[in-house]
Formats: structure tokens, sequence, C-alpha cells
């Protein structure tokens, strides 16, 4: 290259940089701004534009969603003759509630926080606010703090309607407010196609029942068997009155407790599932302790599991009283304590797949590999192991050739057990080819990955569940 076209093609990079250096520090003054004045809508379109230009689609969408709102209001409060004073309130909180939930549908959840704060500071009585503010909460593992939302949000309000146009078909979402266990329903039903009216039954009279806006099809989406135990009388009185197809039956969501699931499971070829107990009141004493354990037929080692948690929170794995009679004595609450079983590969690595039974037919969905033994995808350190995420991919791709004939047939014949609409197992392989099952019921956690991320191949197989789940809210509407 000649050497005024390598000093051209220095010019040219370093005045990229500082355009680059530019554009942030704008960005950055903007948003310094924003944060003095939330509602300027002038400050959200500088911002939208700067965005833009600088390739953040999602930010720009964003901050547009929030001007179109805000300007949408005014025009209409105008038409309707108000007052400025009531323009004024309309537009408080609006246009950055919609500014924060795009963030949040678009899987930017540390901004979605900072604008539901935002959002909240200006009408802390925004009932759905609260509402999808515990969600990111949620997904930004601050469970406590998401509960305190939630539990807002459901004494505001607990109908909750969320219109959506061109909606086949209009879905009652049954939901417990009052604590988490709420089966995933926002990739299930996408909120930009799925018309939702979300419900919290357990903080609603009966007569609040009868006031519900008109709905096709009912979801019940208190999907923790603990969750709902309370409420089981008041779900299936809704179910007999409700008029319409209900998925998943309360009945059969009471089948998934932990300490009844290897009763459920019982007999089916080529399914093996720990023995599980659970202890609702504190043992009076360390000999009192071994006497159920013993009643139980449960031995060491096992694990000690508090009551309605899941991803591992919370759980010991113990080996003799010793450390058992502490911990449980120390928890002073109903747990389950579980039989474990190691399961350790020949390679030194332990596997926890997840399959999701959509109208009671498996899809895989995910398959975990790392070396603890309590095994979680966000643990497992799987991108920066290509060979696991090509062990994953055959899974998803070919699951009949990944785990063999006889695991195939035993999930299939664990779907119509657990006789679930939706659902999800997490399992290992034995080295025979049998399913050990870890868990099975109806809060199995699906998500789409970030589009231009790593785990981008993975989304092809979540639509897929996606599409099963309308494909047969449909076929239950033509019965």
């Amino acid at each position: 290259m000649a050497p005024d076209a390598q000093a051209a093609d220095g010019h040219t990079s370093q005045s990229s940089a500082v355009k680059n250096q530019n554009t942030q520090k704008t960005i950055a003054i903007l948003m310094a701004a924003l944060d003095a004045d939330p509602l300027n809508n002038g400050l959200h379109a500088a911002l939208a534009d700067v965005l833009r230009d600088a390739g953040d689609q999602t930010g720009y969408l964003a901050h547009r969603i929030a001007v179109e709102t805000s300007n949408l209001i005014t025009a209409t409060a105008s038409d309707a003759g108000a007052s400025v004073e009531a323009i004024t309130a309309i537009r408080s909180a609006l246009p950055l509630f919609n500014l924060a939930t795009s963030y949040y549908i678009r899987g930017n959840y540390t901004a979605a926080l900072h604008w539901f704060e935002h959002t909240l500071a200006i009408e802390p009585d925004l009932a759905i606010a609260h509402q999808n503010f515990a969600a990111v909460l949620d997904l930004l593992n601050r469970p406590d703090d998401a509960q305190k939302h939630r539990s807002r949000a459901y004494t505001l309000q607990r109908v909750f309607v969320e219109a959506a146009e061109h909606a086949p078909h209009r879905v009652l979402i049954l939901c417990a407010g009052r604590s988490s266990g709420n089966v995933p329903f926002d990739t299930l039903l996408p909120a930009n196609t799925s018309y939702r009216i979300k419900y919290a039954i357990d903080c609603a009279s009966e007569v609040e029942d009868l006031q519900l806006p008109r709905y096709d099809l009912v979801f019940n989406a208190i999907g923790e068997p603990d969750v709902a135990q309370p409420l089981v009388k008041r779900l299936e009185t809704f179910a007999r009155r409700c008029g319409c197809p209900l998925l998943n039956r309360p009945a059969a969501v009471m089948q998934t407790q932990r300490h009844q699931l290897p009763e459920w499971l019982a007999g089916l070829d080529d399914v093996l599932i720990p023995p599980c107990m659970r202890i609702d009141r504190l043992p009076v004493s360390h000999d009192d302790l071994a006497a159920q354990l013993d009643a139980g037929r449960v031995g060491f080692p096992l694990l000690l599991r508090p009551l309605a948690k899941h991803g591992g929170e919370d759980v010991s794995l113990h080996q003799s009283l010793d450390t058992l009679w502490p911990a449980v004595r120390a928890l002073n609450a109903p747990c389950y304590l579980t039989m474990f079983r190691n399961t350790r590969s020949a390679d030194g690595h332990f596997r926890k797949y997840r399959s999701v039974f959509v109208d009671r037919q498996p899809f895989p969905y995910h398959l975990a590999i790392g070396p603890q033994w309590m095994v979680h995808y966000f643990s497992a350190d799987m991108t920066s192991h290509p060979w696991k995420l090509d062990e994953e991919r055959r899974f998803l791709e070919d699951p009949r050739a990944a785990l063999g004939e006889r695991a195939t047939r035993a999930l299939a014949a664990i779907g119509e057990r657990l006789d679930l609409d939706y659902a999800g197992i997490d399992f290992t392989l034995l080295d025979d080819g049998r399913v050990l099952v870890f868990e099975a019921n109806a809060t199995m956690l699906v998500h789409r990955e970030a589009t231009d991320g790593v785990l981008a191949h993975k989304n092809a197989y979540v639509e897929r569940i996606v599409d099963a789940f309308g494909q047969m809210q449909a076929a239950r509407l033509r019965k």
C-alpha cells in the first residue's frame, strides 16, 4: 500500500474513533438530562435519533415508543377538551412505562429496570408497572425485591388487560399474585400477538370472577403445586364455572409436588425417580428426624430443599444426620428431603437435560453440562466450551438419536402420565439408557436468546414450542 493511502486509512480510523467517542458523550449527556427530567419529550426524541445513528436499534425503538405514546396521549386528551392539569396527569408515567416495557421485551433488563424506577417514582400506584418491574427483577436474580413489587401490583389491581391487534382469541391467565410460582408465560403467549387478561385470582373474590372481561380460553398459570395447594378449591370452582376450555387442570398440577411425583410416575418403564419426603413440621429431635427418614425410606446422601423453590435456591447436600439435623432446625420451615444419586458421566461431567411438554408431547429445550452435581445452564459455562454446545445442538436437532429409544419412550410416557397441557422435565440419562427424573412440573422456564448472541441457534427450537402451544390453543377452541 502506498504511504499516502496508509496515511488516509489511519486518518479515517482515527476520525471514526473520535466520532464514536463524541456520540457516546452525547448519549451520556442526554441520558443524564433525562434522569433529571424524565418526562421531557424533546430529550427522548433527541436521544432516539442519536441511538439510531449509533446503531442501537433497541434503544432507538424504545425511546421512539415513549415519544409516540406521549404525542398520542396529548392529542387524544386535547381532542377530548381536557384541561392542562388533566393532560399532565395522563402523560405522567405511561410513556416511561412503555419505554421500560420496550426494553424489557427486547431483553435489555438493566435499561428496563432504570426506566421502571423512573415510572414508579412519578406514578407509585401504576399497578402494571409494578407487575412488569417484578418480572425484570426476577430475571436479574432479585426475587425478594420482585415479590415486593408483585404484591404491590396485585393489591392495587387484580385484572390486567394486554390487548393485541389481530390476536385470534382472548386468553385469561390465572396467576398467583401473593407469591411466585407462575408458569413463565411471556414466551408462550407473546404480548405482541396474544390478547392476554392476567388475573391474580388469589387476591380476588369470587364476585370479581363475574366481572372479568370476555375471554375465550383459560390458562391456569399457577404451576408451582406448593403455591397452588391452598388455592385448589378456588381454582376448581372457577374451572367448573368458566364455561370454556381450561389448560393445566388444577388437580393435575397438584400431582407434581416433589414428594408425590415418585408415586405418580411409578410403574413407567425405564423411568427412575429418587424417593422424596416432605416435612411440614420441625422434628422434635435428632432421633425424631432419623425415624421420619426411615419411615419415608429416604437414605443418605440426600438433598434438603425448601418448598416452592427452583433453580437450586437454598438446596444443600447432606451425607449424614450430623449436618442434616442442624440444617433442618435452622430452616425451621416445611421442606423436601430427596435421596441423592450421583449421576456423574464417564467423562467426569454431570448432565441435565430439559424437555418441555406441550399437549403431552416432549420438545427438547436445553442440555446443561457442568463439573458439579448441581447443574444449571447459567452456571455450567456452556458458551466457553464449543464441545458442550455441539452436544447440546445434537440433542436439540435429534433428541431420539441423542437419548436413545428407551429414554425417548420413557419421556413420551411421562408426558402422558403428567397429563398437563404445558409442563417440563429436568432429567439425566443413566448408563443403561434409563431416565432419572430430577423434577417435572408446569413452572419450567423457556425463553428466547439474543438474536446476535452465541446461543441464537436455540431460538428455532423455542419457536417450535411456542408454535405447538399456539396450535394446542386453536385445537381446544375448535372442540
